[in-house]
């Protein structure tokens, strides 16, 4: 989150349509976030994609393609990578071994109780390279965890792995302000007397 990285997969894009390469742009449909198929930056840049259902097989979806354009696409640019399958990943690996086709995947690497996705640890396992894109949380720090927010900004830790949201749901943060911001929650929640609460604030165990 907070890393940009739709905006580098559309500016990718970009510089594919500027060069007359061919490629095609693909998104898991779980991701409800936008009413067409689009992938949006929240820099306002979009571009049309192909939605991926949790059915689709995405060797055959890719010969099919092929066929029906009669070429063979140089370069798949998948979105929210994380909500594929472990065999949607396999499937994107034969697309690349048997066509010779390039795939980038874009995507999270843990949801918001810092566990690896499926698709995300499929991966990791498989992929001939991974960058990681950084960015850097309130306190300079390079954020990895992929904070769920309540109403109030407080972080959630329990509920199910995926639950599609923005800003208003999630905020990128480093391992020590969620390990810390955490802590000063179960402390604040455990108080049996809310006078008491601005006592016991403040910097808490590092």
């Amino acid at each position: 989150m907070g890393s940009a990285k739709t905006a580098l997969l559309l500016t990718t894009a970009y510089n594919f349509e500027e060069r007359k390469m061919r490629y095609l742009c693909m998104k898991p449909v779980i991701d409800t976030r936008e009413s067409e198929n689009v992938i949006k930056s929240r820099i306002g840049i979009e571009r049309e994609c192909r939605w991926i259902y949790p059915d689709t097989d995405l060797y055959e979806f890719a010969k099919e393609y092929f066929k029906a354009i009669g070429a063979v696409v140089e370069w798949f640019l998948v979105d929210e990578a994380q909500f594929l399958t472990a065999a949607q990943v396999d499937q994107l690996s034969r697309v690349v071994d048997d066509f010779g086709s390039n795939v980038i995947c874009y995507g999270l690497r843990t949801d918001f109780q810092t566990k690896l996705f499926e698709g995300s640890k499929r991966l990791f396992e498989i992929a001939d390279t991974i960058d990681e894109i950084k960015s850097t949380c309130t306190c300079g720090h390079k954020t990895i965890v992929n904070a769920r927010i309540d109403a109030n900004g407080d972080f959630v830790s329990e509920g199910a792995q995926v639950e599609i949201g923005g800003d208003d749901r999630y905020i990128a943060v480093c391992r020590k302000c969620w390990r810390n911001k955490r802590i000063a929650q179960s402390v604040r929640y455990a108080l049996p007397f809310p006078e008491l609460e601005g006592s016991c604030q403040g910097n808490g165990p590092e």
